[in-house]
């Protein structure tokens, strides 16, 4: 099989035809950079990260972290996830298919925890199942990557109401001269 590879900082990338990728290399490397600063790891902290895709953002919060675990509906995408851990040598990122909305919940039910959560939903949002999960989890903080601002309100007023607040929100510019902007939100618990 036939595969794209990119670099963002670090990291490098292998892509299959079917899997999502962000087009805009250069701001998709300050779109993370900022995921991982708002983050705030020290090394201790188990993350989650929803609507992993090929782990681009996993990989990147590997780099701190002392384990990530990703979850994706796209099995052709978690394929991608586990070949680019191997391929960058990282041991500490599980990968998992299955919707982040029925998968996060099972871990939770099984005692799994997470000082993290990182999600970046397609442009619906977070299902309220998968947000309710979050809020019953007390990470203590979650960074919130959006490509549509109506459902990343939607959702900040969730997570306010659940017991978080919104400490800082950075626009990224992933596509000059369009509508699109993605945004990346720190929200921390009260």
């Amino acid at each position: 099989e036939a595969y794209i590879y990119d670099t963002i900082g670090r990291i490098k990338f292998a892509i299959s035809a079917r899997s999502f990728y962000q087009v805009n290399p250069v701001q998709t490397e300050r779109l993370y950079s900022k995921a991982l600063e708002y983050a705030n790891l020290t090394g201790k902290e188990n993350v989650i990260d929803a609507y992993c895709g090929i782990g681009t953002i996993s990989l990147f919060l590997a780099q701190k972290a002392k384990h990530v675990y990703g979850v994706e509906v796209v099995p052709d995408a978690i394929e991608d996830a586990n070949r680019n851990a191997a391929l960058n040598g990282m041991e500490n990122v599980t990968f998992a298919v299955g919707e982040a909305e029925k998968v996060i919940p099972q871990w939770y039910k099984e005692g799994h925890q997470a000082d993290v959560i990182v999600v970046d939903p397609p442009r619906k949002g977070c299902d309220d199942a998968l947000l309710q999960t979050m809020i019953e989890m007390k990470p203590e903080r979650i960074v919130y990557v959006s490509c549509n601002p109506s459902t990343l309100a939607r959702d900040l007023r969730v997570l306010e109401d659940g017991g978080y607040r919104t400490v800082e929100v950075q626009p990224v510019d992933m596509f000059p001269q369009t509508g699109h902007v993605e945004t990346v939100v720190l929200i921390t618990r009260l």
